[in-house]
């Protein structure tokens, strides 16, 4: 037969619940009295304390200034990258075709009609132009002949590519209809051969020998140091005119502008598809969007801000050396006191927290004003001027948990010190 323990009495089980509810309550007066005891004695050298505090408050401020700045100026580089077009995509042939059989590739270009059946078949489509490039030979004053882009463009291209009307206007939708010859042209074309933005509004211009009306001048949003089909003399002309002057409807590069950032890639392959299905199986067509451009670049302002952000964590640290050192001094100017509270029952372990919780306290103290002077700057600068400096909680939130490590690390050192001393030798210490 299964012998069956019995239960404790109930008295032994009351007492052992009392004992546990007497050692918690113990623990956390004990933790409470060292508390205070901490908050005292940094009540008591307010100076002292708040001259060590002060390395902590710049290394913190430097830590959210520098995340600051590294966010504005990631800001400023996506923005200015996005003035070129971030939702725009660039679909050109790369060749291929059907070949016969004395191995002739036959050119498959892009047409007109197929950027109107993308934007009949892709909805994410807001825009777009053909681009169908020529060149011709201008005389300009003095004699000089050049060389002259001419590009065949559609009202829209100005949208597609941002581009900035200086003087004047772009040619509408009136304009391409009516097949009406105006032009819209750089601004270094505008001076070399009148002198000036304003000075070539209604003037003349002869493309092949047939008279242009100069009707506004244009500069792209950003200077993209030659990675554009844009050159510094280029005369921009509506298509419908463009196509009499070559005869077909092939043209160079198609360019649409999507809706949303976020749906750039993926219309980017349905433009492809679209496209290759209207063409022989064998061409090749590419869209080139500046998605990845963005992505790298916003990697590298991440990174940059990150190295930042560990050289000013150095005035940190030399701020932790500070804390360390008082903390020293502290220790030796109480070892009387530590010698009388040990005397008194204070553990080791209370000895240790006590030290600890002031270089704590310190550290703390410093990195939160610290924090407060960091986030005045650039929240200034949102209250006074029209700038719009981004700021994220990361760095507060870094800027505290970083004051606090540094006051446990730097801390440690000192808080045993303390906590080693002996208590005979500590009373008997002058």
């Amino acid at each position: 037969m299964d012998s069956v323990v019995a239960p404790p009495p109930k008295r032994h089980r009351s007492r052992r619940s009392f004992q546990r509810t007497l050692e918690s309550a113990k623990r956390t007066m004990l933790f409470s009295e060292i508390v205070k005891l901490a908050i005292d004695s940094f009540r008591t050298s307010k100076v002292r304390f708040a001259l060590t505090a002060l390395g902590m408050v710049i290394g913190s401020a430097s830590v959210i200034l520098v995340a600051t700045i590294g966010l504005t100026g990631k800001q400023y580089i996506l923005n200015e990258l996005s003035k070129i077009g971030t939702n725009m995509v660039d679909l050109s042939y790369a060749g291929g075709g059907s070949a016969g059989a004395n191995v002739t590739v036959n050119n498959d270009f892009l047409t007109h009609e197929d950027e109107l059946a993308v934007q009949e078949q892709v909805p994410t489509v807001a825009y777009s132009s053909p681009l169908l490039q020529m060149h011709d030979r201008v005389t300009f004053p003095g004699g000089v002949v050049k060389d002259v882009l001419v590009l065949g463009v559609s009202p829209a291209y100005r949208r597609v590519r941002n581009l900035v009307v200086l003087s004047g206007r772009f040619f509408d939708d009136e304009d391409e209809t009516t097949h009406t010859k105006v032009a819209v042209v750089t601004v270094p074309f505008a001076r070399q051969m009148f002198g000036g933005e304003n000075a070539a509004i209604n003037q003349t211009v002869a493309l092949r020998g047939i008279p242009f009306t100069i009707i506004g001048t244009f500069k792209e949003s950003i200077d993209t140091f030659g990675s554009t089909e844009i050159e510094d003399e280029t005369v921009l002309i509506p298509y419908s005119v463009a196509r009499y002057f070559t005869g077909t409807d092939n043209v160079k590069d198609i360019f649409f502008s999507i809706r949303d950032r976020n749906d750039v890639e993926e219309a980017a392959k349905e433009i492809v598809a679209v496209v290759k299905s209207r063409h022989q199986p064998n061409s090749v067509y590419t869209a080139t969007t500046l998605t990845a451009v963005l992505t790298t670049a916003a990697i590298v302002a991440n990174a940059l801000t990150v190295v930042l952000l560990l050289i000013s964590a150095v005035t940190l640290a030399v701020g932790g050396v500070g804390i360390m050192n008082i903390m020293l001094a502290t220790v030796r100017s109480r070892i009387r006191e530590i010698g009388i509270r040990k005397a008194l029952g204070a553990t080791a372990r209370e000895i240790k927290l006590q030290f600890l919780l002031e270089a704590v306290f310190i550290s703390l103290s410093g990195g939160f004003v610290g924090a407060l002077l960091g986030l005045m700057l650039p929240l200034s600068a949102r209250f006074f001027t029209s700038f719009t400096i981004p700021i994220s909680p990361w760095p507060f939130v870094i800027a505290l948990a970083t004051s606090a490590a540094i006051g446990i690390i730097f801390g440690t050192l000192p808080a045993n010190r303390a906590a080693s001393m002996d208590p005979v030798e500590s009373l008997k210490y002058e």
